[in-house]
This record gives structure tokens, sequence and C-alpha cells, in this order.
């Protein structure tokens, strides 16, 4: 070997070795050579894998090992970008799959890197606006559709609830809309994501410690973003929405207090009991529009409670939905994606607390069952029948240490689920059409 430089990761047992597992040694890697300045390297793929999928693995994990957080740090002693990563194929029969596992890597790494990106931003250099002109470069980038809404729409079309969590900030909120078109008879699919910039918890304020991390308080949107940049570039053949809510949770003369009641695009009103419970108010009127303009199917995707944090720590995103299948497809492609994930309950209990004396619906529940409360709020959003999952990321948008090849800070988690799942949408409804 020609290379001056051999650098051994520990694996685990052969036996052992899978995709996700290689994703993890190439991340692994790459983060101690990126220390050491390191800006050339070849990683060797295993035989007794499928070089596809393991190629693809091994690409993200490098991807996303080269985030770094501390982008206005002013000193020059951050560590090196990797400015070349070869994937070895020695089998001539095998190489074809891996040249396109590498490029599905990449795609995914990069757009996973987008979201993480966008999470880290501190609150006052990204806002709903600039998120909005974010979309638009990313739409001109990448082939897809854009449409902003400004505040002006947003209260003509009567997105209440959405008017209600912003008025508490000077910085207008904007709803954006990306299409992905292509050629298809299979129904669309509608991604809609929570994007709250800032949140305080409005005049049910949060507490002090720990409230500088609410700027990732967008991770859900910033991952239907990353998620749609991915869909441009692989092209699965169907129709996907993005719809992302934007805006503060902030506290002023003008917020929104607990006891009001708003009405949302769908004509339902809600009592807002706690204002800190707001995710659920913008997703509310953004999954009605997202059916408005033509999704039969939904995916939203969100940091919506800390119960489920409570309930699964770090290690997992809660999973809701209806009807089984539909979520079951979800969570499929999450494993795909290497992504874990754990299946929630609906009960019909979570409703009866909701129950409100002056409006249709009350915005929380209590302490019990809080993700699940949450998610059946959201349920009450989507039509009877409507295939629909929920995505409870708030323990798994940010990691609080670093991991193998994640830096402390945002995962970006969501955004490589929604691309897989884009395709097995596809690839299942259209085997259940012939």
């Amino acid at each position: 070997m020609r290379a001056p430089r051999i650098v051994l990761v520990g694996a685990g047992k052969p036996e052992d070795f899978t995709v996700g597992r290689a994703r993890t040694v190439a991340g692994t890697a790459v983060r101690f050579l990126r220390r050491r300045q390191v800006r050339r390297a070849a990683i060797w793929l295993h035989s007794g894998l499928d070089p596809l999928p393991q190629a693809a693995a091994i690409i993200e994990g490098a991807t996303l090992a080269q985030f770094d957080t501390g982008v206005y740090k002013t000193h020059d002693d951050r560590p090196a970008d990797l400015d070349q990563l070869v994937v070895v194929e020695p089998d001539p029969a095998r190489e074809e799959g891996a040249r396109a596992g590498a490029d599905r890597g990449r795609v995914l790494g990069e757009a996973t890197n987008l979201a993480r990106r966008l999470a880290n931003e501190p609150a006052n250099r990204l806002g709903p606006v600039e998120l909005a002109s974010a979309a638009q470069q990313l739409a001109g980038n990448f082939g897809l559709e854009c449409d902003v809404l400004d505040e002006r729409r947003i209260a003509e079309l009567g997105m209440g609830a959405i008017v209600g969590v912003a008025q508490g900030s000077d910085r207008p909120p904007r709803v954006i809309v990306l299409r992905y078109r292509t050629e298809s008879s299979v129904p669309p699919i509608g991604l809609v994501g929570k994007a709250v910039m800032f949140d305080s918890g409005g005049i049910s304020i949060k507490p002090a410690e720990h409230m500088h991390e609410m700027k990732m308080d967008m991770s859900g949107g910033a991952a239907v973003l990353g998620a749609m940049q991915a869909i441009a570039q692989l092209k699965p053949r169907v129709e996907v929405i993005g719809v992302i809510a934007a805006t503060e949770n902030l506290i002023s003369g003008h917020a929104m207090r607990p006891g009001d009641v708003i009405a949302t695009l769908s004509g339902k009103t809600v009592e807002v009991l706690n204002t800190d419970a707001e995710g659920r108010l913008i997703l509310a009127d953004a999954i009605t529009y997202a059916r408005r303009l033509g999704a039969e199917r939904l995916v939203d995707i969100a940091t919506l409670t800390g119960a489920i944090v409570v309930a699964l720590g770090h290690a997992a995103t809660g999973v809701f939905g209806r009807p089984h299948d539909w979520v079951e497809l979800v969570r499929r492609a999450a494993e795909v994606a290497g992504e874990r994930t754990w299946l929630m309950p609906l009960f019909d209990e979570y409703r009866e607390q909701l129950r409100s004396g002056i409006a249709d619906i009350a915005n929380v529940g209590g302490r019990p069952g809080g993700a699940g409360v949450g998610a059946t709020f959201l349920a009450e959003f989507v039509e009877p029948g409507m295939p629909w999952a929920h995505l409870d990321i708030a323990g798994t948008a940010w990691t609080e240490k670093d991991l193998p090849y994640l830096a402390k800070g945002p995962t970006g988690v969501g955004v490589r689920t929604l691309a897989h799942f884009a395709f097995q949408a596809a690839a299942v409804t259209a085997d259940e059409r012939r």
C-alpha cells in the first residue's frame, strides 16, 4: 500500500458489523483525521456487505463528521475539512453499486448537514424571513417550486393559530411551501415541519436554564428543508409538498395570553391554556394548508413535547399516527436511515384531556401522557381516513455530547428518514395499484 498512514478503528465483532456500524466507523475515523489536519483518506469496503448501502452509509458518516458547530469562533485552530475521501471497492462486479451508494450518501449527508447548519444558527441571525430566503435559494438551486406566504397572506387565509403565536414578536411569520413534482399517479405526500425560530414559551415562560438552546425549536422545519433538497436530487416517483410554519414565540404587550381563544385555518377553535404549547398550534394550520395544496398523505415532524424526552430520553424519536401500515412505513424508512424510532399510542383518553368549556379543543391536557396528548391535538386537524404520521424529535434533534460521527449540537434527525420514506411510499403505493 502506498498510503503513508493507516487508521484502525475498532468495529466490534465481525458478526455484528452492519451498514449502521459502517456509518459509525467512517464518521469516527473522519472526526479523528480532521483533528489532525488530515485532508485526504480512503476507506476500503467490507466484502461481506452489499456495496450500495454500505458505501452510502460510509459517505453519510464521513459527511456528517465534517460538520462543525463553531462557525462564529474567530481563532484558526478549528479542525480541517477532509478534501478527498476515496471509497475503495476492489471487485469490478461491485463497483457500480459502490459508486451509486457513494453518490446517495453524499446527497443525504449534505442535506442533513443543511438542517444542522440551520438549527445551529442563533435566532438573532436566522428568523422566519431569513429561513424563507434560504428556502427560496434552495428551490432555485435544486429545481423545486417555492411559495412563501407573508404575514398578510397568512392572516387573509385565516391561519389564526400562526398569527396568534407570532403576535408576540416584532419579526413577522412565514409559511414556506416547497414542491417537488414528477410524473406519477400515486397520491402526493405532504411533509409538514415546525419552525419556531426561538421559543421563550411566551407568557407561560420557560425556565432560564437551557433556554438558549431554544434556537433549535425549528429543527422540524429544518428537517423538511433538508429532506426536500435530498428528494430533489434523488428523484423518487411521487409528488412531495413540504410546508413549514416559521415564527418566533416571544413575550410582549402583543403576545398571546393563556385563556385566549383562536380560530384555526380548519375552522376549529382552540382555547390556549399554555402559550408554551405553541408548536402544535402552528402545525394545526400547516397541516390544514398542506391538505388544501393537494397532499393526500401526511408526515409532520416537530420538537413538540418535553414529555417525549421523559418517555424515551434521547435514544429515539417518538412516532404516532394512523393507520398502522402507514406508520410502519415511516418506521421502516427510519430504520434504513439509521435513525431509531419508537411507536407511541394515541389512546381515546388523550382526547378527553383536551376538552375545553369555551372552544372546540384546548391546546394542553395536563402532564399525564403529554407526548400522546400533543399528538392527539394534531390528529384533530387531520381528516378521518387520511394516512398521517407524527415524529416528535424533541429528544433527538440535539445532542449534549459528541457522538462518533456527530459533534455536540444539532443532529439533523429526520432528514434521511423523510428522504427514504418518499421512496418507500412511492414503491408501496405503486405495488398496491398493480
